[in-house]
C-alpha cells in the first residue's frame, strides 16, 4: 500500500507515526498545497490529510486512490459526493479529542472568569508586594447553580456537559443539526439558550446550519455578565460583531480557540478590542493533548485496517 500524509505540520504538534509506517509505504509531507497534492497522489492508495481541500480538481487523476483518512473530526474540506461517485471511502476520527477539547474549554473559562491575566500581572509587576493588605480588583462568580449553555451536543459537547454537571451547573443545549437528543439535559431553542446562560460554549461543526450563527443580534440576547467560548469552528461566530460586543459591554468576555481565518491576520478586529483582558485567544490547540494525538494516530490506523479487512471480505464473498 502506498500512503501519503499530505500536511502533517498543520496539526501543529509532533506526531509518532511509527504505527502508520507498519501499514505500508508511507510518504510524509509537511504541508502540500492542494495543487501540489494532485501531482503526488496520482498512484497512491491512501491519502491522509488534515486541511487539504480534496475534490475533482486534484482527485481526478488519482486513479488508484481507495481511501481518504481525515486526520481529525471535521471533513468539510472533502467533497463527499465526488468521493461517493468515485467509490473512494472517507473516514475521520470523531472522538479522539473530546477530552482534550473539553479540558481546554474549562481552561479558557477559568482564565477569563478568575481574571487570571490581571492578577498574575499584578503580582509579577510588584503590585502585591507594595500593598499593606489584600487586593481585589475584579469580581468573579462561582459556577455552582449557574446555567451553562452548549451549542452542539456531539461527543465534545456531551463531555463538557458532564464536566459542567460536576460543578453543579444547570446544563441546557441546542442541537445545531436537530439530531442529538440527550435525555439527561434540557434541549432548548438557540434564543432561549442565549437568554438564560451564564456561560455559552460552542462545540459544533461549520456547515449551513452554523455559518455566522452568532452575530451581534444574538449576542444582545445574552446576559451582560455572560462568557462566550468557541471551541467548534471559526465562522460560527461573526468575529467583527464579537469585537463590537466586547467593546460595547454587550457580554462580559469571550474565549476562542478557533477563528474564521487561521493563522489570525494581523489586522483582525479582535486584535483591537479595547479591554484586552476580556478576550482570550489560543491558536487552535485544544485538540492537541499528548493523549489525543495518540488516539488520533491509533484511529487512523484502525480506519485503514478496517477498510482493508472489509474490502478483503467483500472480495472473498464476491468470488464465492
Amino acid at each position: 500500500m502506498k500512503i501519503v500524509f499530505a500536511d502533517v505540520k498543520t496539526l501543529g504538534f509532533e506526531l509518532n507515526l511509527s504505527k502508520l509506517q507498519t501499514l505500508g509505504e508511507l510518504e510524509v509531507f509537511d504541508h502540500l498545497s492542494d495543487e501540489e497534492l494532485k501531482s503526488v497522489i496520482s498512484n497512491v492508495d491512501i491519502v491522509i490529510t488534515n486541511q487539504n481541500r480534496l475534490d475533482a480538481k486534484n482527485l481526478d487523476t488519482a486513479r488508484n486512490l481507495k481511501l481518504i483518512c481525515q486526520a481529525g473530526t471535521g471533513y468539510d474540506n472533502i467533497d463527499i459526493e465526488y468521493c461517493r461517485k468515485r467509490s473512494i471511502a472517507v473516514t475521520n476520527v470523531p472522538k479522539y479529542a473530546a477530552v482534550s477539547v473539553a479540558q481546554h474549554t474549562f481552561s479558557m473559562l477559568f482564565y477569563l472568569l478568575s481574571h487570571s491575566k490581571y492578577y498574575d500581572a499584578y503580582v509579577k509587576e510588584g503590585g502585591y508586594s507594595a500593598r499593606e493588605n489584600f487586593h481585589s480588583g475584579h469580581d468573579f462568580f462561582e459556577l455552582e447553580g449557574k446555567t451553562w449553555g452548549i451549542i452542539g451536543m456531539g461527543e465534545i459537547g456531551k463531555r463538557v456537559a458532564k464536566y459542567a454537571k460536576g460543578f453543579d451547573c444547570n446544563v441546557v443545549y441546542y442541537s445545531t443539526s436537530g439530531k442529538n437528543h440527550i435525555p439527561a439535559f434540557k434541549s432548548v431553542s438557540l434564543e432561549e439558550l442565549l437568554r438564560v446562560s451564564d456561560i455559552v460554549s460552542i462545540h459544533a461543526p461549520l456547515n449551513v446550519n452554523t455559518q455566522n450563527l452568532i452575530q451581534l443580534k444574538e449576542m444582545k440576547l445574552m446576559k451582560k455578565s455572560s462568557i462566550l467560548l468557541n471551541l467548534g469552528r471559526g465562522g460560527i461566530i461573526n468575529e467583527k460583531d464579537l469585537a463590537e460586543a466586547l467593546d460595547s459591554h454587550v457580554i462580559s468576555a469571550a474565549g476562542l480557540d478557533v477563528l474564521k481565518d487561521e493563522p489570525m491576520p494581523a489586522n483582525h478586529p479582535l486584535h483591537f478590542v479595547k479591554e484586552r483582558n476580556r478576550i482570550f485567544i489560543t491558536p487552535h490547540i485544544a485538540y492537541g493533548s499528548f493523549e489525543a494525538r495518540e488516539k488520533l494516530i491509533d484511529g487512523i490506523c484502525d480506519n485503514i485496517k478496517s477498510f482493508y479487512v472489509g474490502s478483503l471480505i467483500n472480495r472473498v464473498e464476491s468470488v464465492i
